[in-house]
């Protein structure tokens, strides 16, 4: 079953996700070359209990910080360390929090210092395609409009959709049903209704879609070692449209 949400917990998952958005950007604008991950995990930890609201990822299912760091051709699910950012890097940050009892999830990717063209190039087609997907989250449509959106954009690029992880609905569990995957085909899947709140997070990689699973159990990097970027945000389907909860 997927959950429908009343206005009350509608309203307290978009008070939580604006609380969100507002984290991740005062979060990003701290990073830069020189810092580790592990600081930015901190720094982000200081912002999260500064704006008295709970994060989400740190302890769950043993998952030991508060943020996803990913560097370069790691994909999602990095674990912060003393890894030291560098000039030309990229890194994707994913952040979960919860709010009166409601969660939100956002991830981006951003640039450490001046990038190169092709990186900028899987950063554009990645935000894009989140954007094209979030179009389609239209009460009526079905879910796998959104999939198929986002894939026929990214491959229409030349660029691959990873197919191991994929976004899911959000509320009162960070995870909740559906999943919602990067690839599909349009008219399948779901009807998709008013009320349902969805985490939209395309994976894109610069070159194959395949990945692999480090030591750790956690963070997944591309098969072939090149980069890949990660955009999210947390959404409501309406009746009059997608409303971005992460703004």
């Amino acid at each position: 079953m997927i959950p429908i949400k009343s206005k009350e917990e509608l309203e307290a998952q978009r008070k939580a996700s604006k609380t969100l958005a507002l984290i991740l950007r005062l979060l990003c604008l701290k990073v830069k070359p020189g810092l580790t991950t592990a600081l930015v995990d901190k720094i982000a930890e200081e912002l999260i209990f500064e704006y008295k609201v709970r994060p989400a990822f740190k302890g769950y299912r043993g998952f030991p910080a508060c943020i996803c760091a990913s560097v370069n051709d790691e994909v999602v699910h990095g674990i912060p360390s003393e890894r030291v950012l560098k000039e030309g890097d990229i890194l994707s940050i994913d952040i979960g929090i919860e709010s009166e009892g409601m969660f939100s999830d956002m991830a981006t990717t951003i640039p450490i210092g001046k990038i190169s063209a092709g990186l900028k190039t899987l950063l554009d087609i990645t935000k894009r395609s989140l954007e094209l997907g979030i179009k389609e989250a239209c009460a009526g449509n079905r879910l796998q409009d959104i999939s198929f959106a986002i894939q026929n954009f990214v491959q229409a690029n030349n660029f691959a959709v990873v197919r191991q992880y994929v976004g899911h609905g959000i509320g009162r569990a960070l995870h909740e049903e559906p999943e919602v995957p990067n690839f599909g085909r349009r008219g399948f899947g779901p009807e998709l209704k008013a009320g349902m709140v969805l985490a939209i997070e395309p994976m894109v990689n610069m070159g194959s879609w395949q990945t692999r699973l480090l030591e750790n159990s956690w963070t997944a990097v591309t098969s072939d070692g090149k980069p890949s970027a990660h955009f999210e945000h947390t959404i409501a389907v309406t009746e009059k449209g997608p409303e971005i909860l992460t703004l």
